[in-house]
């Protein structure tokens, strides 16, 4: 009995070593945040890119894990990315320039494609020309999303100007005009298909699809095993389920050539 105590203690210490080397190594893995910019509630935001965080942490590897944050408004989510907070982020065209000119970001996949921006009125308010809506209630995303900048250029004079009913997201901003707070609404011109009841006044310059970018803190290996697996993602196990899943139609290569200059749209914007 008590010549097998100091094996047995030998056995308790050998596991208890054995676990110090196990659980760390998961507990331990490095995690990256990853943001979305807030077009959607933040509820509806994990629900639609749960499934693209999912993939990514599959793709990343073992020793690292990604998870998703969220913001409730633009004007959060703007001073929380430049803090440098978000290490991987999706978002638009000038959020994405901002951060490799100013933050030495690097993006690595874009959304396929092109995406505009649409002036959006109720089922009974037809609108030929946006000037026609000076000193009438818009509402939109707050600055500085990209709904906001391209309705600020719309309307050059500062005499003449609509008047701006703030809303949290795409989805309250229609909302407002369905339920009569507002003539009109600026929109990611996919959610409008979502909406048939909508006049569409006209829609905006066409500008590269969002980008996933990557802090400089997020370590080389792991940029490309993100970048091959969005761009590759239709030959990729559980990747075409991804897509399906986020409705998007796929990912390309992105480079800072692509997005340089669309920053410019946030001159004027406090805090640019």
């Amino acid at each position: 009995m008590h010549d097998r105590s100091p094996q047995r203690r030998r056995l308790r210490r050998v596991a208890a070593l054995l676990a110090l080397l196990v659980v760390p190594a998961a507990a331990l893995a490095e995690e990256f945040t990853f943001a979305v910019q807030p077009i959607l509630p933040p509820a509806e935001t994990r629900e639609a890119f749960e499934p693209l965080v999912k993939y990514l942490d599959r793709t990343i590897g073992d020793e690292h894990r990604i998870r998703l944050v969220t913001a409730q408004n633009f004007l959060t989510y703007w001073e929380t990315m430049k803090q440098g907070e978000y290490d991987l982020v999706l978002d638009a065209a000038h959020f994405t320039d901002f951060r490799v000119a100013r933050m030495d970001y690097e993006p690595l996949a874009k959304v396929l494609d092109v995406v505009s921006y649409t002036l959006v009125t109720g089922p009974d308010t037809f609108i030929l020309d946006p000037v026609e809506l000076v000193a009438k209630p818009i509402a939109t995303i707050s600055s500085p999303s990209l709904g906001a900048v391209r309705l600020a250029q719309l309307f050059p004079n500062p005499l003449r100007q609509p008047i701006i009913v703030e809303a949290a997201n795409s989805q309250e901003a229609v909302n407002r005009v369905l339920e009569g707070e507002a003539v009109a609404a600026v929109i990611p011109t996919p959610l409008v298909q979502n909406y048939r009841d909508l006049n569409v006044v006209l829609t905006t310059e066409q500008v590269p699809h969002i980008a996933l970018s990557a802090a400089p803190e997020v370590p080389e290996a792991a940029r490309r095993r993100i970048s091959q697996g969005l761009i590759n993602a239709e030959q990729r196990p559980g990747g075409a389920a991804m897509l399906e899943a986020v409705n998007f139609p796929g990912f390309e290569p992105a480079t800072p050539g692509l997005y340089a200059g669309y920053s410019d749209l946030l001159a004027g914007v406090w805090g640019y």
